[in-house]
């Protein structure tokens, strides 16, 4: 099992973990007919980035340079998401004071206002963003995706040293 995860197959694990997350969510949605807020949508591209820098991982030479810089961004990547998932959690948190306002979708912030402006809108928040419409043992999808951002950040920390070690135990 160590020798699988030191090569390629704790990568493509992590790949497959994220783009799934990704099909769960997707599924939530449907079943439920749901419509994502902005801060939802943020999440799932930050996972499918993680993602893809999982998969990118998974074909890079542990001796090389690109090993490390890969673990960084995915680490770096994942505490991204995890800080949007803060901030939708807080939302949720805080919905009372929050206007109730819909909002405008999150293809209609980035066709019609500049990049930076669009930003902006997203990690605001909207009313959509407070509504609690799913949970899971009693945490919300934000929180449960402030957990997976974290898991994923500790699981790239764990594949660097692994394989970086030879499949030693990372001490």
């Amino acid at each position: 099992m160590c020798q699988w995860f030191k090569g390629r197959g704790g990568y493509i694990v992590g790949t497959l973990a994220a783009f799934g997350i990704v099909a769960l969510a997707l599924f939530i949605q449907v079943q439920n007919q749901l419509e994502p807020c902005p801060l939802c949508i943020s999440q799932r591209i930050i996972f499918m980035s993680v993602g893809i820098l999982f998969l990118l991982h998974a074909f890079v030479s542990p001796k090389s340079w690109l090993h490390l810089g890969l673990m960084g961004l995915e680490v770096l990547t994942a505490l991204g998401g995890a800080g949007v998932a803060i901030r939708h959690w807080w939302l949720q948190a805080h919905k009372a004071d929050i206007i109730a306002d819909c909002g405008v979708g999150f293809d209609y912030m980035f066709e019609n206002f500049p990049l930076k402006k669009a930003f902006t809108l997203v990690f605001r928040g909207t009313g959509d963003c407070a509504a609690i419409d799913w949970t899971l043992l009693g945490l919300t999808l934000p929180q449960l995706g402030l957990i997976s951002f974290l898991l994923f950040g500790c699981y790239a920390v764990y594949l660097f040293r692994l394989r970086r070690a030879g499949c030693t135990s990372p001490s």
